[in-house]
């Protein structure tokens, strides 16, 4: 669900009018029509007064199972779902739905530093938060004891920040919440806006950014690291994983526990990776895929599917780590038979 203290709703709306004068040909009835629609969520946690979106058949599990009052949906996806919900079926899914957040969430009410939320509520600090030279606090922030905020960094409006704490200079934090015992280098940005298109290559338009950005305990981020906030739902960074400097953290990841990310990596969006998963420096993933607990990706890898619990790859695309040396030694006897 759509976290207010970060994006102010514009208020509950009937279907009908959140559709716009197109609704009667997309097949609604009054009844359909008239449904009171609270707020916009993912399929996996949207309720009765939610809409949500079924774009492609990457959803279909989640749509089976879904709880949402109504659905946006191909025409690929209609008989999937539930006998409960209202399905909107359109044949440009993902434009229709992002005109919907549009309406339900106006770009002048969704977060961002120096933003319209937070309605003016001063910050909240515990007995002990330092706070450096030129910190900037968002309205509704809270912070916890012992917490060290260092110079010029700011902090955006509702963002909470546990206890033991220690934020270093220059960075910042926005829609987002933070747990205890977290360290944050120099430089960061947290709870920035993902990378969300549609068209393509021609008008680029952009899908709001509603999710949030959610640092677990014990976490540690190094320098000049981006970590996105969600588009709809959550990026979430799991207890005492510890991430390495100019890595990039996409919309949506989530990251398990104890995990330890080398410097330059890249993850794209929707990437999960599970406890214990080690990765190596420059390594990146292609978005949408799983990386199994307690597997390990070497260096400059580039994972482009699914991969295992225990796995151990390398390579682009990245494949079991002893192929990879097995083909790259015999590609090299190859090349020299060649020259002889």
């Amino acid at each position: 669900m759509v976290d207010t203290r970060f994006h102010v709703s514009a208020g509950a709306s009937p279907l009908g009018a959140l559709l716009g004068p197109l609704a009667g040909s997309w097949g609604l009835d009054e009844t359909a029509a008239s449904l009171v629609i609270e707020g916009a969520d993912e399929l996996v946690t949207a309720g009765p007064g939610h809409i949500a979106l079924a774009a492609h058949k990457d959803y279909l599990e989640d749509l089976k199972a879904t709880g949402a009052g109504a659905v946006i949906v191909s025409a690929a996806l209609h008989e999937s779902v539930p006998a409960g919900a209202i399905a909107v079926v359109v044949d440009r899914p993902h434009e229709v739905f992002a005109d919907i957040l549009e309406r339900l969430y106006p770009a002048s009410t969704r977060g961002g530093i120096g933003g319209l939320n937070g309605l003016g509520v001063a910050p909240f600090l515990e007995e002990g938060v330092v706070l450096g030279p030129n910190v900037v606090l968002g309205a509704n922030v809270e912070i916890g004891r012992n917490t060290v905020i260092g110079a010029n960094t700011v902090i955006g409006s509702g963002v909470t920040i546990g206890r033991n704490c220690i934020i270093a200079s220059n960075c910042t934090i926005d829609c987002a919440h933070l747990g205890n015992n977290v360290v944050i280098q120099s430089g960061v940005r947290i709870g920035t806006e993902g990378f969300g298109w549609l068209d393509f290559g021609t008008s680029n338009r952009k899908i709001p950014q509603l999710g949030r950005a959610i640092i677990q305990d014990d976490v540690e981020i190094g320098a000049n690291t981006t970590v996105d906030r969600g588009a709809l739902g959550d990026t979430v960074i799991g207890q005492g994983t510890k991430v390495d400097n100019l890595v990039h953290i996409g919309h949506n990841c989530r990251l398990g526990r104890y995990c330890l990310i080398a410097g330059q990596s890249g993850l794209s969006g929707s990437t999960i990776v599970e406890d214990g998963v080690l990765f190596g420096g420059n390594a990146a993933t292609s978005g949408h895929i799983t990386i199994g607990a307690r597997s390990v990706v070497r260096a400059r890898a580039g994972v482009m599917n699914d991969v295992p619990p225990g796995s151990d790859i390398a390579g682009a695309p990245a494949q079991n780590t002893r192929d990879f040396w097995r083909e790259l030694a015999t590609l090299r006897r190859l090349s020299k038979g060649v020259r002889r």
